[in-house]
């Protein structure tokens, strides 16, 4: 019988934070299918961990050559995802996140129209391969003749970004200029239902597997139904495993790969807040003590602090104190391990 404390390891392997790295940003970010992108930096670490160079300026750069994209296409919500494949992942997927959007607009005080206005100038301002900050786009948007005050303008790029107008494209400095999608995305990827469905189902149980039904739901944003009518496509290309009464969908060849890697999984590692290996699940148990869930997110606000995982068990939070030279990583353990708290900074200071 395999135990929870397996799911978590092979979890670490599916992922590619043990085990051989994928060559390049794109491979790393395609076996995940879409990889969380609320924090853009955090985000750009964690695809560098999962690739041979351990590189932030290869993941910035298959960003900014369009490998790679960061838009809204799961619960609404910011990810990076392979390029070609966002177009299929807003089809099958935006509809859901757009179910409230009347009632959002009105407390907005935006209509239709509005959105269509600023659809209008904000297709005026990038048509011709031009990219523009968000500041700038949303001044193109005001002078188009809708207000951009509030939450409208973030509202509107989100709107238009779900909607297959928009997504984030080059970085310049610290920031994404946003661009056109369909400049931007030249050869999407097209599929139907059923295939997108099963694609959805296929990539993320062999880059998050173990994993359950309930948790590609909550991940993606879908429904219990069409996960099951994915998994019916995908026929036996998965393998089921059942850990304390609950079955868990997984990539067939994952046990092996945790049979090969077992050290490097069980390894003490840090990572950035948001990581798939957190963020990636419904369930956590396998990887965190309930109790201790206020401690990676406080207040349960949706904001997760960057995690210390030993033996694939999340231990504890960490964070920068100090700018500069000056800069010091320190931990926040659940239980008391001198040993583990002083290897933190040096830990820290090889993130890329």
């Amino acid at each position: 019988m395999t135990p929870l404390h397996d799911v978590a390891l092979m979890r670490l392997v599916a992922q590619g934070l043990a085990g051989p790295p994928a060559p390049d940003a794109a491979t790393a970010v395609r076996a995940l299918a879409a990889v969380q992108g609320q924090d853009l930096p955090g985000a750009v670490t964690s695809v560098a961990l999962r690739t041979e160079g351990h590189r932030r300026t290869d993941v910035l750069a298959a960003m900014d050559g369009g490998e790679v994209v960061r838009s809204w296409p799961l619960r609404g919500t910011l990810h990076l995802l392979p390029a070609e494949d966002l177009h299929w992942m807003l089809d099958l997927l935006g509809p859901r996140a757009l179910a409230g959007l009347a009632k959002r607009r009105a407390a907005l005080e935006l209509d239709e129209a509005d959105a269509e206005r600023a659809r209008e100038a904000v297709v005026a301002a990038l048509s011709g391969g031009r990219r523009l900050s968000r500041a700038a786009l949303l001044a193109a948007i005001s002078d188009g003749g809708v207000a951009t005050t509030g939450q409208r303008g973030y509202h509107l790029l989100w709107f238009l970004a779900q909607t297959g107008t928009l997504c984030l494209g080059p970085t310049e400095g610290t920031e994404q200029h946003l661009v056109l999608l369909d400049e931007w995305v030249r050869t999407p990827r097209r599929l139907d239902r059923e295939e997108a469905l099963a694609e959805l189902v296929l990539r993320y149980f062999r880059g998050h597997g173990p994993a359950t039904v309930a948790d590609l739901v909550r991940w993606a944003g879908t429904t219990v139904r069409d996960v099951r009518a994915g998994l019916a496509v995908a026929g036996d290309r998965l393998e089921r495993l059942q850990v304390e009464g609950t079955e868990y969908l997984l990539d067939p060849g994952t046990a092996a790969r945790l049979d090969a890697h077992r050290d490097e999984a069980r390894a003490v590692r840090l990572l950035p807040g948001f990581d798939e290996f957190v963020l990636g699940y419904a369930d956590r148990r396998a990887v965190l003590d309930p109790r201790y869930a206020e401690r990676i997110c406080p207040g349960r606000n949706g904001m997760f602090s960057a995690t210390v995982v030993v033996d694939g068990r999340i231990a504890g939070t960490w964070r920068w104190a100090g700018t500069g030279r000056r800069r010091v990583a320190s931990a926040s353990l659940f239980t008391e391990d001198e040993e583990l708290a002083a290897a933190v900074p040096e830990l820290a200071a090889a993130l890329p």
